[in-house]
C-alpha cells in the first residue's frame, strides 16, 4: 500500500523534534504535527525557563554572599519584572536557534500546526489552526505528545487562580509570598529560586521528605540548605481545601489530626504530570493506553507494530534526555530495523538546585531491597580543593559498587556541578569501567571531575586491610605506623 508519508510525528517537543530529525536523516518522507509551538515543554515551560530563572537567582544569591570573597555590592533593589523578561528572552532565543519551523522545513520535513487524531491505524485527521481539516496517511507513526501539569483533586481549586509550570513563566512579576504544593524536582527548584529572588516561600507535601526518589542522606542535606536560605517546609501534611482570599489565596491543610491554614499571594502546583493522549482517538488506531500513559515495549513500540510512543506520553520517564534517547530507539527500530532497546539501567537525573543533586543507576535502597552485595564509597566536597576555592564545600559523593571487582552499580551526588559529575559515572557504567579503572584515570587538578575520581579512589582504600599492610611492611621492612582501618566511613 502507498502512503503519503513514511514517518508521521505527532508532537513537536523534545521527543518529536528528535524523531522528525532522525526520520528525515534516514531519508524518510516526514511530517511533524504540533498543536501549539515547536519546542514543547522543555523550551517554553520546563527546562529552559526554569534553569534560566535558577541561574538568575543564583547570580543574585552569589552577589549577596560576595563578602565571603572579599567583595561588596549594592543590592538595594532588584527589578523582578526584568527578571521575567530575561527568562522569556532566553527561551525565545533557544526557539529561534533550535526549534523554529524553518529549521525543520529545510531538512525536508513538512510541519503542520493543528490537532491530530487517528481515523484508523494508518490515517490521521488534522484540524488545522485555520479551521480547515487535512487527512494524511503514513507507514509509521511516532506519538510524541508529551504531558501536562497534573492538578490534584483539592476542594475549591477550581475557583482559585493557581499556577503550574505551564503558567509560572508567563507572570509579569514575582509574588511576595508563594505556597508551593509538592516537594519534587519542580517544587524544590522553584522554592529555592523564588526565595533567593525575594519571595517568601512555603512548601507543603504529604511525603516525609523532599525528592523521595533520591538518596535520603543527600536530600536531608539539601533540605537543610534550603531551610537556611529561608524556605519553610511543611511535610507529612494533607492539603484539604483552598479558597480565594481577596487578591490572594488561603490554603487549609492538616497534620497529625490538627487543621491549619496559610495565606499567600499565589499558589504553585508542583504535583507531577499526566500524559497528553486523550485527543488522539487512540481507540480508532487500536493503540492500548492506561492512566500512566501509552504502553510501549523496550523498543518504544505500542501494541501496533507500526506505531511508536516516545517520551512523557508513555509515563515512563519525565526527562528531556530520555525523550531524545527514546526517539533514537524508536526511529532506529522502525525505519532502519536496528534492534535498539531503552537503556533503563543507566538513566541519570539531576535536580538543579544549589547545590545540585544527581543520580545514576540503582539507589542504595534498591540495592538493599534486592539483597545485592555492595559497598558504599563516599567523598566529601569539603575535601575537594576546587570546591573549597569556589566556596562550594557543601556536598557529598556516594558510589555504590561491588567490593572486589569495583563494578559500579549506582551513584548519587549532592554538590556544585553534580549534573556534570554524574555524567562521568553514567559513561563509566555504560561502558563497564570499574572504580579501579576510574581511579587510575588521570584527571586535571583542580577540578570537580577530580572529585569524582577521588570518590573512586576510596575503592582502593577500602580494599586495603591492616593484615595486608602488615605483610607489606614485613616483606619490604617498612617501619611506618599502620593506618586505622577500624572506621568503616574513613575517607582518604
Amino acid at each position: 500500500m502507498k502512503y503519503m508519508y513514511d514517518s508521521a510525528v505527532i508532537g513537536g517537543g523534545a521527543a518529536g523534534l528528535t524523531a522528525a530529525g532522525i526520520s528525515a536523516n534516514f531519508g524518510a518522507k516526514t511530517i511533524m504535527i504540533e498543536k501549539d509551538r515547536l519546542g514543547g515543554d522543555c523550551t517554553w515551560t520546563g527546562c529552559v525557563p526554569s534553569k534560566t530563572l535558577i541561574k538568575t537567582a543564583s547570580v543574585l544569591h552569589l552577589a549577596k554572599e560576595a563578602e565571603k570573597f572579599g567583595l561588596k555590592f549594592d543590592l538595594r533593589s532588584v527589578d523582578t519584572k526584568e527578571v521575567m523578561k530575561h527568562v522569556d528572552q532566553v527561551r525565545r532565543e533557544v526557539y529561534e536557534d533550535a526549534d523554529k519551523p524553518e529549521i525543520f522545513e529545510e531538512m525536508g520535513i513538512d510541519v503542520e500546526f493543528g490537532e491530530a487524531s487517528f481515523v484508523d491505524d494508518h490515517t490521521l485527521k488534522i484540524l488545522l489552526m485555520t479551521g480547515e481539516e487535512k487527512t494524511i496517511t503514513a507507514k509509521y507513526f511516532f506519538i510524541c505528545t508529551g504531558a501536562k501539569a497534573s492538578v490534584p483533586p483539592i476542594s475549591g481549586l477550581e475557583n482559585v487562580n493557581y499556577l503550574t509550570n505551564e503558567s509560572l513563566f508567563e507572570i509579569d512579576d514575582l509574588p511576595s509570598k508563594l505556597v508551593i504544593i509538592g516537594a519534587g524536582p519542580i517544587g524544590t527548584e522553584m522554592a529555592q529560586s523564588f526565595q533567593r529572588l525575594g519571595t517568601d516561600v512555603h512548601v507543603l507535601d504529604m511525603a516525609p521528605r523532599i525528592l523521595m526518589n533520591d538518596d535520603p542522606d543527600l536530600t536531608e542535606m539539601l533540605m537543610d540548605q534550603l531551610k537556611s536560605e529561608g524556605v519553610k517546609y511543611y511535610m507529612n501534611v494533607s492539603v484539604n481545601q483552598v479558597e480565594q482570599n481577596g487578591k490572594g489565596v488561603r490554603i487549609h491543610y492538616s497534620s497529625h489530626k490538627k487543621t491549619f491554614s496559610i495565606e499567600a499571594d499565589a499558589i504553585l502546583l508542583a504535583t507531577g504530570r499526566s500524559p497528553n493522549h486523550h485527543s488522539l482517538n487512540l481507540d480508532a488506531a487500536g493503540v492500548k493506553f492506561g492512566k500512566k500513559g501509552i504502553s510501549v515495549n523496550e523498543k518504544c513500540r505500542t501494541n501496533q507494530r507500526h506505531i511508536y510512543a516516545i517520551g512523557d506520553v508513555t509515563g515512563e520517564y519525565q526527562f528531556t534526555h530520555m525523550s531524545e534517547h527514546m526517539a533514537k530507539v524508536a526511529t532506529s527500530n522502525a525505519l532502519i530495523k536496528v534492534p535498539m532497546k531503552i537503556d533503563r539501567k543507566h538513566v541519570p537525573w539531576v535536580t538543579y538546585t544549589d547545590p545540585e543533586l544527581g543520580h545514576i543507576g540503582a539507589t542504595e535502597k534498591e540495592l538493599k531491597d534486592r539483597g545485592e552485595s555492595f559497598e558504599v564509597y563516599r567523598f566529601l566536597f569539603s575535601k575537594m580543593d576546587r570546591a573549597i576555592t569556589d566556596g562550594n564545600s557543601t556536598g557529598l559523593i556516594k558510589v555504590y559498587a561491588k567490593k572486589w571487582s569495583g563494578k559500579i552499580l549506582g551513584a548519587s551526588i549532592l554538590g556544585a556541578h553534580a549534573g556534570e559529575m554524574i555524567s562521568q559515572y553514567a559513561l563509566a557504567m555504560k561502558n563497564g569501567v570499574s572504580l579501579r579503572e576510574f581511579a587510575d584515570t588521570i584527571h586535571p587538578y583542580p577540578s570537580y571531575g577530580l572529585g569524582a575520581r577521588r570518590a573512586a579512589d576510596q575503592w582502593y582504600i577500602k580494599n586495603q586491610s591492616e593484615t595486608l599492610v602488615k605483610w607489606i611492611q614485613r616483606i619490604f621492612r617498612y617501619k611506618g605506623d599502620i593506618p586505622d582501618y577500624s572506621d568503616p566511613n574513613r575517607i582518604v
